[in-house]
């Protein structure tokens, strides 16, 4: 069904012919395996996308662009930088995927940190924004520099909390008005701090992705379609360990086909997310990485009665106090992280890899729960648990319902720092292989871009004569044919299929005209 939409809207772009002799295999589709692809597709290289699943980009949970890491108490400044810069570059080639509203991050009570350690952070990822609009106006996704970030005391929240809720928040006072209703303000340090970082919705994501790719005549897109092997081709030197390969055989198995297919392609992406090991393993590559398993839970909430901010309480990660986190989206619902091994965590889900193999190995129930869905049991039973968790901090929400379904996936670490959030890609010139890391979905533009940079290297793209190298010389033209209209009839209907309520796929158009109006660069 959703694939008949997009090849009935799909208006073929007149990309560049000059390499349309060369071939990249993608094997992946999740945001890194798609993003690298339009970006390839773009240039005009013949670009192949292998997904396993029947759509791109269904995979583990997020929630908002992290635009500046403020999640993260425990990463450092640098890193937060990184993320800000990668959340713009990101928004500007998938505009479409936002959800328009602030973040409010709490300390409780109970926490051994004060909202103060926080903000001399706040303030070097203020200039970092301000400097990043002064060398291109277009970087001014996130509102303005001086709105990047607020405080507000516990005098202004008891104050808000007597006034009515908007309906259509048109600034931040108002969208704080259900937080000083519902937040329990004996249990949170103040300041409370209000950042610009908007929702990220993964539905959007997904529909803004394949609409790209049906829009460039040479991306091939093969979705439920499983890779058997890759092999070289062309090898020099095979039994040394400085060989060289200059194409690859990817066979590859279509669902229905009783047969394996082959191509051969002078370039071999591997954006198999936690399971690139796999495909590591196949090419001979060995490397050292870490496997999460993590979940969030979808729940409904009729007492929120609106629009309401996205609220992350800080916590210890992996303890029983672990941060709390409350997702928005239209219709009452809401996605809910709890980081303690009871609720997003799991006791077993962490896990590396060995000597032998490339791949760590989950236990068998996560496989499960990721290949056929989770057995509904345990499933109430960890949603139930996230309900409990954030009514700690938001009594009423005690009354919010389980709807049977969560946001789940295995999470790719590269090294051995379970607390890395910023990687990108790794290369392998001598054997023209790539192997895309990013730990958070931010990150794949940078990881496509050092692939274009390779590419150019091993003369498979010409950099000295081809001005669309640039990410920006071409506009990401699929966007000239695709509206928020479009998108969001795709993401509801991804949404539906992959069994979650389709209101989480939708744009709240009241919110976002009257955000846009303030800030004419966010799309809507």
């Amino acid at each position: 069904m959703t694939q008949n939409f997009i090849n009935n809207h799909a208006i073929q772009q007149n990309t560049s012919d000059n390499y349309s002799n060369k071939r990249v295999g993608i094997l992946g589709g999740g945001t890194a395996g798609a993003t690298i692809a339009i970006r390839l597709a773009a240039l005009g290289l013949e670009t192949y996308l292998f997904e396993k699943k029947s759509s791109l980009i269904d995979g583990p949970p997020m929630c908002h662009l992290h635009a500046g890491g403020n999640l993260y108490r425990e990463i450092p400044d640098e890193d937060c930088v990184a993320l800000l810069e990668q959340c713009i570059d990101i928004l500007r080639i998938y505009p479409y995927t936002i959800d328009v509203r602030p973040t409010v991050f709490a300390v409780p009570t109970r926490d051994g940190g004060l909202p103060a350690d926080l903000l001399p952070r706040l303030d070097i990822l203020t200039d970092a924004y301000r400097d990043l609009i002064a060398k291109d106006a277009n970087n001014k996704v996130l509102g303005e520099p001086e709105n990047y970030y607020q405080l507000y005391s516990h005098k202004q929240l008891l104050e808000l909390s007597e006034r009515k809720k908007v309906a259509v928040p048109r600034s931040v006072d108002e969208w704080m008005i259900p937080v000083a209703k519902y937040l329990d303000l004996n249990k949170v340090k103040f300041p409370l701090i209000v950042v610009q970082e908007y929702g990220w919705n993964i539905f959007r994501l997904a529909a803004s992705a394949q609409l790209a790719l049906a829009n460039y005549n040479h991306a091939h897109v093969f979705t439920n379609t499983q890779i058997k092997q890759v092999m070289p081709v062309d090898c020099e030197n095979c039994s040394n360990a400085d060989h060289h390969v200059t194409k690859w055989r990817i066979d590859y198995q279509q669902a229905g086909s009783p047969e394996n297919e082959s191509i051969e392609v002078d370039y071999l992406v591997n954006a198999c997310g936690f399971r690139t090991g796999v495909i590591d393993d196949m090419v001979g590559v060995k490397v050292t990485r870490m496997v999460e398993f993590k979940s969030s839970y979808i729940t409904h909430w009729d007492d929120a009665g609106g629009q309401m901010p996205e609220i992350i309480v800080y916590g210890s990660r992996g303890t029983p106090e672990g941060m709390a986190q409350l997702t928005p989206y239209p219709d009452g619902y809401f996605q809910i992280h709890g980081m303690s091994k009871a609720i997003t965590l799991f006791n077993d889900g962490l896990v590396a890899s060995n000597k032998s193999s490339a791949q760590p190995k989950l236990p068998k129930q996560y496989v499960h729960y990721i290949e056929d869905g989770w057995d509904k049991a345990p499933l109430q039973a960890r949603s139930q648990q996230a309900i409990e968790y954030i009514a700690e901090f938001v009594p009423t929400f005690h009354s919010a319902r389980t709807i049977g379904n969560a946001l789940y996936g295995g999470q790719q670490i590269p090294g051995q720092d379970d607390t890395l959030r910023v990687a990108d890609v790794s290369l392998y010139s001598n054997i023209r292989y790539a192997r895309a890391e990013n730990v958070k979905a931010s990150s794949t533009l940078i990881a496509a871009d050092q692939i274009v940079d390779e590419l150019a290297e091993l003369g498979l793209v010409d950099k000295e004569t081809d001005v669309n190298l640039s990410r920006y010389n071409h506009e990401w033209s699929y966007l000239k044919n695709n509206d928020s209209a479009s998108i969001n009839e795709v993401a509801r209907l991804l949404a539906e299929e992959r069994g979650f309520p389709v209101a989480m796929a939708g744009v709240n158009h009241s919110i976002c005209e009257a955000m846009s109006k303030e800030f004419p660069a966010v799309k809507i």
